[in-house]
């Protein structure tokens, strides 16, 4: 974050001071970073105490600052010197975010809007470059990727994993300092209004927009409701801006004229309003994409390091970005190869020694993921020497309201239609149990579709049959809590030598 001083933040976010005085918070600064997490914060840093489900914030606040926060933007006194915010009449921020906190802990995520608002305009005026990205699946993924094509350009600022909602959004925006040049976030939602809002606390000029699925369709109600809402950020980049659409998807693309902004079209086929396309695509024995890069005139060979078809679209993106920005394609081109999966848990591939092939994308899964993912493994199980067994196991795709049932029920038929070996459909559910009979009622026979109680049975499962060679793709909405399974899986063969093709940091 920026060198500011304790008042100065007081007055930025309209709290006022507890447990110190005016003189002293005149002449204390911030000069660290701002945590939610007690045991991260540092030196000059700044707390954020926020009530939350299993614990509150408040009582940590103590803490925080023995481990050298100077200050800490509470809610109310803590003992310790603090800025104290209370919803202030009118203000409808708290009620527009969401997050799992009681009225109090609104208060403080909106003094923390207001705070990186602040920051993020000044940043700008000093002449960061903003890029948003949103869509129902591809978000974390595209952002890496973006981050990675930026990184030859200069200093870049993205968020860790899936920090995308109204906590981690200003969080990440408070991680970029005078010397960053460029800052990306991704935007989620669960609500209209919801992209807006965080559009709002650090104005994109560049956005992106991947697609429009049925991620939360149990909160919106209906796909259309979700492009509404996606729309929101394009509306959000003014006219001396750049939008970037994938018009492979026809709601993202009629997201044109919802826009001031100059628009820069892509899809994986060329036209006539294309500006980025890619052709002559193929996949290697994992998966990773190969294509030709188009844009200008120009053209350039792709390899990716990332695995999956569906990653063709999220490099075009970012691509689209990176040419925004001024890179060239050879530039491009270089830092796409080099870019394996950056946030955990998301499309990464690890061989064991035994070589069991281990695809974990257990941190999320909706419907167009969990086809991406099953394609990705019926590709790998069948494209080396030899064909290999595929086991796909799945948890539950979470908020997918009415359509639940259907949903995975047809994504069980798809694991059959793919000719997955084995599926093992993790939990006892009615969604589950749905998964389940549709790959019976496809034609699963004998024991190719099992169903468990939850994934420590999975994984006793797997232990007692796998074989050597197998490919094995582990996926499901992170509550699910499948990424442990994965890790365990992969560390079976810790002691005898693993290969993985993706970071494994966060």
């Amino acid at each position: 974050m920026i060198d500011l001083t304790i008042a100065e933040i007081a007055d930025i976010v309209g709290g006022r001071l507890a447990d110190i005085s005016a003189e002293e918070a005149a002449a204390t600064r911030v000069t660290g970073t701002v945590e939610f997490d007690s045991r991260a914060v540092g030196p000059g840093g700044l707390f954020l105490a926020l009530p939350g489900a299993h614990s509150d914030g408040h009582d940590f606040a103590a803490a925080a600052v023995e481990q050298g926060a100077v200050a800490v933007l509470a809610a109310r006194p803590v003992g310790v010197p603090a800025i104290v915010v209370e919803p202030a009449a009118g203000d409808t921020s708290a009620s527009v975010l969401e997050h799992d906190v009681d009225g109090s802990g609104a208060a403080v995520l909106a003094a923390l809007a207001r705070l990186a608002g602040a920051v993020a305009a000044k940043l700008v005026d000093g002449g960061l470059t903003i890029i948003g990205v949103t869509g129902s699946s591809g978000k974390t993924s595209t952002k890496d990727l973006i981050a990675a094509v930026l990184a030859p350009l200069g200093e870049v600022v993205a968020p860790p994993g899936s920090f995308n909602n109204e906590l981690g959004h200003p969080w990440t925006v408070l991680r970029a300092t005078d010397a960053t040049d460029f800052l990306v976030l991704e935007m989620s939602a669960r609500h209209r209004g919801n992209i807006a809002a965080l559009a709002a606390i650090a104005p994109p000029s560049i956005a992106v927009v991947l697609n429009v699925g049925t991620a939360h369709l149990g909160e919106f109600g209906s796909r259309e409701a979700i492009a509404e809402t996606k729309a929101e950020l394009p509306q959000s980049v003014p006219s001396s801006g750049a939008v970037i659409l994938n018009v492979d998807d026809t709601a993202v693309a009629a997201m044109a004229d919802v826009t001031a902004a100059r628009v820069v079209r892509v899809s994986r086929e060329p036209g006539a309003q294309v500006d980025v396309w890619a052709d002559a695509v193929t996949l290697d024995e994992l998966a990773r994409p190969r294509f030709t890069l188009h844009a200008g005139g120009d053209q350039v060979d792709v390899t990716l390091a990332v695995h999956g078809d569906h990653q063709v679209s999220n490099a075009l993106c970012a691509a689209a970005v990176a040419l925004e920005c001024g890179a060239t394609l050879e530039q491009v081109a270089a830092a796409l190869a080099a870019a394996g999966p950056a946030s955990k848990h998301r499309m990464q591939v690890a061989t064991r020694a035994d070589g069991v092939t281990i695809v974990n994308d257990a941190y999320n899964a909706n419907p167009d993921s969990m086809r991406a993912g099953l394609k990705a493994l019926a590709w790998m199980s069948r494209s080396g020497a030899s064909e290999r067994r595929s086991w796909a196991v799945l948890g539950e795709m979470a908020e997918l309201g009415d359509d639940a049932i259907s949903e995975h029920d047809s994504i069980g038929r798809l694991a059959v239609r793919l000719d997955v070996s084995r599926l093992i459909v993790i939990g006892t559910g009615r969604a589950m149990s749905a998964m389940h009979h549709g790959a019976v009622m496809e034609g699963s026979w004998g024991s190719e579709s099992t169903q468990v109680a939850d994934a420590d049975a999975a994984l006793a499962l797997l232990r007692e049959e796998l074989q050597a060679g197998d490919v094995v793709l582990v996926k499901g909405s992170n509550a699910a809590g499948l990424g442990a399974l994965a890790d365990a899986l992969i560390a079976d063969s810790a002691d005898n030598g693993v290969t993985e093709t993706g970071d494994t940091t966060a």
